[in-house]
């Protein structure tokens, strides 16, 4: 059962130097029960698309396209209709912890406050669901590490403090940005089971935003390749690792450390650097720093921003150089 569906997503902000198309033209699902990977490097637009699903950029953009919400439309609903779903309904795990928690209250204090605004009830009894979401995600002594400060909490524990602040009113969407950052591989090991776990006792849907596609790999269901703001590729994530398509999403994965290089050589990294979304390079973003487009120059490459077409039964690429692609394109990419 499809819980978000995005339609066309962009996302503007107005600048003293020009206007910065951070987000153009994004289309995704997710289904109750399954995990979408948004992936890309730094300045892609992952954290942007996320912010706006959640309604948090709270006019300092200017936000079009459609966001349905278990059939919700939330871009131009007031803002007391988004209030009540998020939170509620669909949460957020933000990048870093220690900055998302308040320093000044109690992890047990925001939980519970979190519980009343949607749930009212006593203060004892948000404490209580405080207290058992900690257990939940596997704090020990929850009760004693309720009265506990952020700063009190290691890395882990206070990702983990995150997620039962997100699973305190039992959201039935959760968008996890970035939520092993900065942690060692272990303590990421245990979130990403963690998050396994959770989404299979209560069939969560979950968008997994990361730069890690070894993350990606292990626990997501789809994969929404971003670079420039757009779509670069999406497909089953098997799928992706088996046969990708985009020069990027090719130079990603050529980028990763292979054991089974022959030659043991280095990292292979993708020349030059992402482009500005103040003042993007015409045509195709990636065509700057594309091997394909150096090797077979195309003037589509830099005439117009190529559409998602499909290139196989649930993929899509945005590339003219992807032959299989053929003229089946599913939307017309913008100028």
């Amino acid at each position: 059962m499809t819980l978000l569906e995005v339609t066309d997503l962009a996302v503007e902000f107005t600048t003293g130097e020009g206007v910065v198309r951070a987000v153009r033209g994004i289309d995704f699902t997710v289904r109750r029960g399954r995990t979408l990977g948004i992936v890309g490097e730094s300045g892609s637009g992952k954290s942007v698309t996320s912010l706006a699903v959640m309604g948090l950029h709270r006019g300092a953009a200017r936000v079009t396209g459609s966001v349905r919400f278990d059939g919700t439309e939330l871009i131009g609903a007031p803002e007391e209709t988004v209030r009540r779903l998020r939170g509620r309904r669909m949460a957020m795990v933000f990048q870093d912890a220690l900055t998302a928690l308040h320093p000044y209250f109690t992890v047990g204090d925001q939980i519970a406050e979190a519980y009343r605004e949607h749930h009212g009830g006593s203060r004892r009894a948000a404490r209580a669901r405080a207290v058992e979401v900690l257990g939940d995600v596997g704090i020990p002594e929850p009760a004693r590490r309720a009265e506990e400060h952020p700063h009190q909490f290691s890395g882990g524990m206070r990702q983990r403090a995150m997620i039962a602040l997100a699973l305190s009113c039992e959201p039935d969407l959760i968008i996890a940005d970035e939520p092993t950052t900065a942690l060692d591989v272990t303590v990421q090991a245990q979130v990403l089971e963690l998050l396994a776990r959770l989404q299979q006792e209560r069939g969560l849907g979950i968008i997994l935003i990361t730069h890690d596609l070894g993350v990606i790999a292990r626990v997501a269901d789809e994969v929404l390749v971003m670079y420039g703001g757009s779509a670069a590729e999406q497909a089953p994530v098997e799928t992706l690792f088996a046969a990708p398509r985009h020069p990027y999403t090719r130079g990603l994965l050529d980028s990763l450390p292979r054991l089974d290089d022959p030659d043991g050589g280095g990292l292979r990294a993708i020349p030059g650097s992402p482009p500005s979304l103040l003042a993007p390079p015409p045509g195709c973003p990636f065509q700057p720093r594309c091997a394909v487009h150096a090797a077979r120059p195309d003037p589509r490459c830099t005439e117009q921003r190529p559409a998602l077409r499909v290139v196989a039964d649930g993929h899509r690429s945005a590339c003219v150089h992807d032959e299989a692609a053929g003229d089946r394109p599913e939307k017309e990419g913008a100028a």
